[in-house]
C-alpha cells in the first residue's frame, strides 16, 4: 500500500482563510481522501471544516462564520485618568487559561481580548513593530505602528509630538490599564521600568476598537497601520 500526503489548492473556501490556501489529503494507491487543513485550519475562525475533493482542488462544505474578519470592540474604565500604558501587565491582570479557542486564530485572539477587558485591562495583539499610543484629538487616540520612508524622507507619518507612549513589542502585544486599578489588585510601582509609561487623560470611559482582526488588516503597507482606535465615551 503506498500513501501520500500532499496539499491542494482550495477553490472555494467559503469566508476561511488557510495557511497557503491549501488543504492536505491522502492519497492511497491512487485514490484521494480528506485529511484536514494544516496549519491550525482556518486563520480566522480555528476550525479544521470538512472539504470534497473534486478534480485537482479541495471545495470546503462549512462557511466561515466571520467571514470578514472580526473588529473586536471593548471599554475601559479610568476613573483616575491615568493610564498605565506596557507590552504587560501579567501577572496583574491575564485571562484565564480554559479557553478551547487557539489564541492563533482570529476568533481565539478577539475572546482574548475581551476576556482582559472583563477584569480591567484594555489587551491588544501586535507584531514585533515599533508600536506606540498617539493623541489624533481631544480625548481621541490610535495606537499604531508609523511608517517611515527611510529611502527618501526619514520623516514617520505620524508626528512625534503626538507620541505619549512607546510601547515594547517583546511579547507581541500590548497591555493598558487605570493605573490605580493596577495598583488596587497588587500592582508594583517599584516593578516599572522603562518600557512602562503612565499617561495623563481625562478621567471617564474609553472605548478601544481594534482592527487587527479584521480580513485584510496589513502590516506591509506603505502607510500607517493603526491596531486600535480609542476615544473617550462617558
Amino acid at each position: 500500500m503506498k500513501i501520500e500526503s500532499v496539499n491542494l489548492p482550495v477553490k472555494e473556501a467559503k469566508g476561511h482563510l488557510f495557511v497557503n490556501n491549501e488543504a492536505q489529503v491522502y492519497v492511497v494507491d491512487g485514490e484521494t481522501f480528506p485529511a484536514g487543513f494544516p496549519f491550525g485550519g482556518c486563520q480566522i475562525c480555528g476550525q479544521h471544516p470538512s472539504y470534497q475533493v473534486m478534480g485537482d482542488a479541495a471545495h470546503v462544505q462549512e462557511p466561515c462564520p466571520h467571514p470578514d474578519g472580526i473588529t473586536t470592540t471593548i471599554t475601559l474604565s479610568v476613573p483616575s485618568g491615568k493610564l498605565l500604558v506596557s507590552d504587560d501587565l501579567r501577572p496583574v491582570y491575564n485571562w484565564p487559561d480554559d479557553s478551547p479557542l487557539h489564541y492563533n486564530s482570529v476568533l481565539g485572539r478577539a475572546r482574548a481580548i475581551e476576556s482582559m477587558a472583563a477584569i480591567g485591562c484594555a489587551y491588544g495583539p501586535a507584531s514585533d513593530r515599533s508600536l506606540g499610543l498617539y493623541r489624533t484629538d481631544p480625548d481621541r487616540y490610535i495606537i499604531a505602528t508609523p511608517w517611515i520612508d527611510f529611502d527618501n524622507d526619514e520623516t514617520p507619518s505620524i508626528p512625534e509630538d503626538t507620541l505619549l507612549a512607546d510601547m515594547c513589542t517583546d511579547v507581541w502585544a500590548y497591555s493598558i490599564a487605570d493605573y490605580e486599578h493596577w495598583i488596587l489588585k497588587g500592582g508594583d510601582p517599584e516593578t516599572l521600568d522603562q518600557g512602562d509609561t503612565i499617561v495623563n487623560v481625562t478621567p471617564g470611559t474609553y472605548r478601544f476598537i481594534h482592527h487587527s482582526g479584521e480580513r485584510g488588516f496589513d502590516l506591509d503597507v506603505d502607510e500607517t497601520v493603526i491596531f486600535a482606535h480609542v476615544e473617550q465615551i462617558a
